[in-house]
């Protein structure tokens, strides 16, 4: 299942655009920010789909029954361009325990390069829900074998997958690589291109760099 979050119409849409724009993208500070509205929105989508009990709630006046969470997801992030958007999701799911996997591009001679997982910071992911999150989906590459690294410290119960931007051919990767029913993907907006050294086109650039300086 792939949901395409700008589909709809919806604030969601004015904030991608701000972090396209080459302009809005001088301010660091903004671009972050942007990224946790994005992932608050992401996880207002995500909470949809999560499971609920009736509780009493007692208010001055009487007794409420309102759906409760039963359950807080487990939010995992790829580092380091994911950590804004992880933010976001943090501010809703406030009480949720937290996972960090990093990936890095290791490049050749011949232009070519390879993804590594360096290492992982994991809790408790067995039989929970877990919100593995990146702010971009180039190749794909990246998010596979860090939902393979994941799923070697637990088997969880269900995966949900957010990405901001994804190029259509890292969109088609994952799907391909990542068949278990148990899986669920969350993507705010598709772009068609993806350049030979995986840049997506016309994405927004480096999210990373864009959100804590050029790295070296």
């Amino acid at each position: 299942m792939v949901h395409v979050l700008s589909s709809s119409q919806s604030i969601l849409n004015q904030f991608i655009a701000e972090i396209r724009d080459i302009e809005i993208q001088r301010d660091n500070m903004r671009f972050r920010k942007n990224l946790e509205r994005l992932g608050a929105i992401f996880a207002y989508a995500i909470s949809n789909q999560l499971t609920y009990d009736l509780k009493e709630v007692v208010t001055p006046l009487g007794i409420a029954n309102v759906p409760m969470l039963k359950e807080y997801p487990v939010l995992a992030t790829i580092l380091r361009a994911g950590l804004p958007f992880h933010q976001g999701l943090l501010s809703f799911f406030d009480k949720s325990e937290n996972a960090f996997i990093s990936a890095f591009r290791q490049h050749q001679k011949d232009g070519t390069f390879s993804i590594n997982i360096e290492y992982a910071s994991m809790t408790d992911i067995e039989n929970k829900v877990v919100i593995l999150s990146d702010t971009m989906l180039a190749s794909g590459s990246s998010m596979v074998l860090a939902y393979r690294e994941l799923i070697t410290h637990g088997k969880p119960k269900h995966t949900h997958i957010a990405t901001i931007l994804a190029s259509t051919e890292g969109l088609e990767y994952v799907k391909k690589h990542l068949t278990r029913q148990d899986v669920t993907i969350w993507v705010g907006v598709i772009d068609e291109e993806l350049t030979a050294q995986s840049y997506i086109v016309p994405g927004l650039g480096d999210a990373g760099d864009l959100a804590y300086g050029i790295k070296h």
